[in-house]
């Protein structure tokens, strides 16, 4: 628990200043009254228990506040409640009614009905699709045919997304599309939680982002707690400025990117217009840069840390990009794309030159992908392959880490340790890299999926790239190359004044 340490004082009669200083939780957990003299007494916000010092959430959901036909979704200091389908209310009196019916619905009844096959008990027809539906009426993200066995990932409106198809026995890791309607309980502070010192792993679980501390190389798990909770939100892809002490995200709902700092206060969207579906994200600490894959408009851009000066890198030969992350130092970029004809990991400059295929052999869906600076290994995981691999980006030969994995989503790097997020695990995954071997798993108190992962190291690594100083002398955007760097403009350059150099 990180100490705070409270400032209180009032103007006596006598004028004089009486100081009180004592150890609390954070404001957002509690609160400390002055009670005159040296006395004071701390107590616990409502939906938090302890003695003021050390507070928990409870969960409000152990047991449900919510009536019996409503879901209930625990949140830091309060929960919200949504009626199931069929019921009508706000999730704390639900009653049956006719509720209009989704379009996955509609088109689930038509062709059952067209077919003749509209009785429950009866079995479907070979040969016949009928879409899954999930519990809130949407497209289930993941659609298979029950006769060819065949299945593939669809948008929020059903439509098949382009390159995800399986062979007959497969899955494919799509990502949910449409997020549950919350109706809210009592009201929460929405303040980020800060971070006490040290380094984390910050992973993100649907509508949170939670940080596991680390000490050494070990998870200290009795310790891991929620960092932010925006539970309208799906949160896919995490990265770390380790100079602002900034985490940044790209949310599929919105969709949006967004940021927050360590140290608490309010969560920001730095961008909510032109996005499809952002998914990975990475941040150049020394350039100041956020590079991101999109997985629906097919395409990889780049902007300044606040969201401005935009500028698409690339928008051909990209089916599925997903991972992306960048070594600041060298000036270089990575990032995969799991297209199922030609599932591939690729490479340029952060400028957008020399690109070139880095690994297309022996891929399935490689999902992860994390650069450690200090060791210079670029290092993935594959959930088509089930494997951890890792190479040296200026050396041909990569090696296999282990295999067998589950079902990993995405991974970061500290230390000797690959720790990942396990899709059919619903935890998070040490891998010693030394010895090839997982050693430690952390699962989450709540059981739902897990997505991006970041390390938010407590002090940067060492070295510079030629946009570290006055921003490489560019008016706009410096992006590194290995030994330079080049001047670009933003795309939208109306009434901007800008020069491009190398």
């Amino acid at each position: 628990m990180k100490e705070r340490v409270w400032l209180l004082w009032t103007n006596a009669p006598s004028t004089t200043v009486q100081l009180a200083c004592i150890t609390a939780d954070i404001p957002q957990r509690a609160r400390c009254i002055y009670t005159g003299g040296s006395s004071y007494t701390c107590s616990c916000l409502p939906g938090f228990s302890g003695d003021g010092q050390a507070c928990q959430d409870v969960d409000e959901c152990q047991p449900s506040r919510c009536h019996p036909d409503a879901f209930c979704y625990n949140t830091p200091g309060s929960f919200t409640c949504q009626c199931k389908p069929g019921y009508q209310g706000d999730g704390f009196r639900c009653v049956p009614g006719e509720v209009e019916k989704t379009r996955c619905q509609h088109e689930r009844e038509h062709i059952l009905g067209a077919a003749g096959a509209a009785d429950p008990q009866r079995p479907i027809p070979p040969g016949l699709f009928v879409p899954e539906c999930d519990a809130h009426g949407h497209y289930a993200p993941t659609q298979c045919h029950g006769s060819t066995g065949y299945c593939w990932c669809v948008d929020r409106d059903g439509r098949e997304v382009e390159g995800t198809r399986t062979r007959p026995g497969m899955t494919p890791p799509c990502l949910s599309t449409v997020a549950p309607p919350i109706h809210q309980g009592p009201a929460v502070p929405t303040a980020v939680i800060p971070l006490p010192p040290g380094t984390h792993l910050l992973f993100a679980q649907t509508g949170k982002i939670e940080r596991l501390p680390l000490e050494g190389n070990t998870m200290r798990k009795t310790e891991a707690k929620a960092f932010l909770h925006v539970p309208a939100k799906v949160i896919i892809g995490l990265a770390f400025d380790c100079v602002d002490k900034m985490v940044y995200w790209t949310d599929i709902t919105e969709p949006s990117i967004g940021r927050a700092s360590l140290h608490g206060g309010e969560p920001t969207t730095i961008i909510r217009q032109d996005l499809g579906s952002p998914e990975g994200i990475a941040v150049d600490h020394l350039g100041r840069n956020i590079f991101w894959t999109d997985s629906d408009l097919d395409r990889i851009e780049v902007a300044k840390l606040d969201g401005t000066q935009r500028r698409v890198l690339f928008e051909t030969d990209l089916v599925n990009p997903r991972g992306i992350v960048t070594d600041s130092v060298r000036g270089n970029l990575y990032w995969t794309d799991w297209n199922r004809d030609n599932p591939k990991i690729e490479t340029s400059y952060m400028d957008g030159t020399n690109r070139r295929i880095l690994v297309q052999d022996d891929l399935g869906l490689p999902n992860g992908l994390t650069f450690d600076a200090f060791s210079s290994q670029l290092c993935w995981v594959d959930a088509g392959t089930s494997r951890a691999e890792c190479l040296n980006p200026s050396q041909p030969s990569r090696r296999k880490v282990l295999e067998g994995l589950q079902y990993p989503f995405a991974v970061t790097s500290y230390g000797k340790n690959l720790y990942y997020t396990d899709w059919k695990m619903n935890s998070v995954v040490a891998l010693d890299l030394a010895i090839s071997k997982e050693t430690d798993a952390f699962q989450p108190h709540k059981q739902t999926r897990l997505y991006g992962i970041t390390t938010a190291l407590s002090q940067c690594p060492q070295g510079h790239n030629y946009c570290s100083v006055n921003n490489g002398g560019c008016t706009h955007l410096c992006l590194a190359t290995p030994g330079s760097r080049t001047c670009r403009c933003p795309d939208n350059t109306l009434g901007v004044d800008c020069i491009e150099r190398k």
